[in-house]
């Protein structure tokens, strides 16, 4: 198959100022780029396809380098939490989702988030109970390491007032008892007895969130989701079905749980084997939790918290061995890391074990820092996996949450580019919506769109370039896939986003969000188009 692109603006992403109009593209492979009439006056054959860009902007395939994709597809099918304005509005939304389902059946609902309502306070077990006395409640927090269930659910799991707190969780209480909260590993007590996932409910979900993925112009995810639905295999083979048929083109790259990759190792092999596909590289750890939630670890108390630092998941041994797990599996890491403390703990360990060769490990999130974390980052062989949604979420609320000294190097995306740390943008979808225009809009602006301020640490924010790199050569390096995508350079994997507007010439950076995908295309199939026929 031979494919010419032409008449567009192609931005190669090589640097900054290149620009070109055509490519030509054989068996899902960049063969060249020029200009139209280089381009048609080489390679124009009867065979070859045209394509006409019609002056729209082509850029590598964007590649969100954070996400839980098949999470993100069962976010669309259940009751999405994200919207309600107070606890009055959550537990309404609860009450007519419960009138659709079967009388005993699990009420489940997610992405609720506190910190946008006007009165900021949690939901009690005592609240739902007022509701749904028999039926087991479950609502995850926007952030995923907080939930609060209803007496039903805790009945159901085990879970008693002197139940003891798991390891790297933590089971509210308060002088009711037990308030229904639930924090990072306590949580896995109520998934234990939720209901499984069959075989259908997860390709329905991946097909979904795959859908959704390439309308708002992804080519490709880097996805944690192997220990979170029963059967690694089972999951696996989830993907395998829903993503090799050939118009369902997409560059999958999973991240392995911890707890997941014993079965990884048994079913898939190795790290240098694929699966139908899918690649892999790195074993993810958790080192903390979440602002929102109170539980990243930072070194100093959150306000108003007394002596709450924050939850660390692991012991400075615990993560050693983890570590030294992955290299014995020829892995690298993907360490969740928010707090400044939890990153400490994690640059110390991976000090005294580094990577061999070439790869490099991953930090994720790296929300909250220091001059001296940053500083010690600098040259060491890692990748930094950002969310530049989590700015314009986060704050003004975090303002409240964290000690002030701890945010004046924080969510410090620029500062990190500039001391020549590589970094990746992702979105952590479900947590934030994976459409890579509104990241890229979030680390130039560092605001909502609309609103009249310069910006949350203006200091930090990111040139459109530097913006739109993190989801094309910086998710290419943070899977260690540079050599195949990111640029649009002969040799190169055909995966491309075309829009209809050009984020360079924007008037106003607010503009990017009303831009429309034309085109995605991977491996040189057109996997989404949007082209209005004239």
């Amino acid at each position: 198959m031979q494919t010419i692109y032409y008449n567009g603006k192609v931005y190669p992403m090589t640097s900054e100022h290149s620009l070109e109009e055509a490519v030509f593209v054989k068996d899902g492979v960049i063969q060249a780029v020029g200009s139209t009439s280089e381009i048609m006056n080489t390679y124009k054959q009867a065979e070859v396809e045209l394509i006409d860009l019609d002056g729209h902007v082509m850029f590598p395939g964007f590649v969100d380098s954070h996400a839980h994709m098949l999470g993100y597809g069962f976010s669309l099918k259940r009751l999405d939490l994200s919207g309600a304005k107070s606890k009055e509005d959550v537990i309404e939304k609860l009450i007519r989702k419960a009138e659709e389902l079967p009388q005993h059946e699990w009420l489940i609902g997610e992405g609720w988030n506190e910190n946008e309502w006007v009165q900021p306070h949690s939901i009690h077990r005592n609240e739902l109970d007022a509701h749904f006395p028999n039926r087991p409640v479950m609502i995850t927090r926007i952030c995923r390491h907080a939930m609060v269930v209803n007496s039903r659910a805790l009945e159901l799991a085990g879970v008693h007032s002197n139940t003891p707190d798991p390891s790297g969780g933590v089971i509210g209480r308060d002088d009711t008892g037990l308030n229904g909260l639930l924090l990072e590993n306590a949580q896995d007590i109520i998934h234990a007895v939720t209901p499984n996932f069959t075989s259908d409910s997860m390709t329905d979900a991946l097909t979904l969130a795959y859908e959704q993925m390439t309308s708002l112009g992804l080519t490709g995810v880097h996805t944690e989701d192997l220990a979170y639905y029963g059967n690694t295999e089972a999951v696996l083979d989830t993907y395998r079905a829903v993503l090799t048929k050939r118009e369902r083109q997409f560059r999958v790259h999973h991240l392995i749980h911890h707890e997941a990759v014993d079965d990884w190792a048994n079913c898939v092999g190795g790290v240098d084997e694929d699966w139908y596909g899918q690649t892999f590289s790195s074993m993810k750890i958790f080192a903390d939790g979440s602002l929102g939630g109170h539980s990243a670890w930072l070194s100093e108390p959150y306000r108003g918290e007394g002596l709450n630092r924050g939850v660390p998941i692991h012991s400075d041994h615990e993560l050693e061995v983890l570590v030294q797990k992955a290299r014995n599996l020829g892995l690298t890491v993907a360490v969740h890391v928010i707090g400044d403390a939890a990153l400490a703990q994690t640059l110390d360990v991976l000090k005294k074990h580094p990577p061999v060769g070439e790869k490099k490990d991953r930090l994720i999130h790296l929300q909250i820092t220091s001059r001296s974390l940053i500083e010690k980052m600098q040259g060491m062989p890692i990748v930094l996996d950002i969310q530049p949604q989590f700015t314009v979420s986060d704050f003004p609320w975090i303002q409240d949450a964290v000690p002030e000294p701890l945010l004046r190097v924080s969510y410090a995306w620029k500062t990190l580019l500039d001391h020549e740390i590589i970094c990746a943008g992702g979105s952590d979808a479900p947590i934030e919506p994976p459409d890579p225009l509104l990241g890229i809009h979030a680390a130039v602006a560092r605001r909502k769109q609309g609103e009249r301020h310069p910006g949350y640490i203006p200091s930090e924010k990111l040139t459109v370039y530097e913006a739109i790199s993190l989801y094309t050569s910086g998710s290419s390096q943070a899977s260690g896939e540079a050599h195949m995508y990111g640029v649009i350079q002969p040799g190169f994997a055909a995966d491309f986003t075309v829009l209809d507007q050009d984020p360079f010439q924007l008037h106003n950076i607010d503009e990017l969000l009303s831009t429309n995908v034309v085109y995605t295309i991977v491996n040189g199939t057109t996997v989404f188009s949007n082209k209005q026929e004239k």
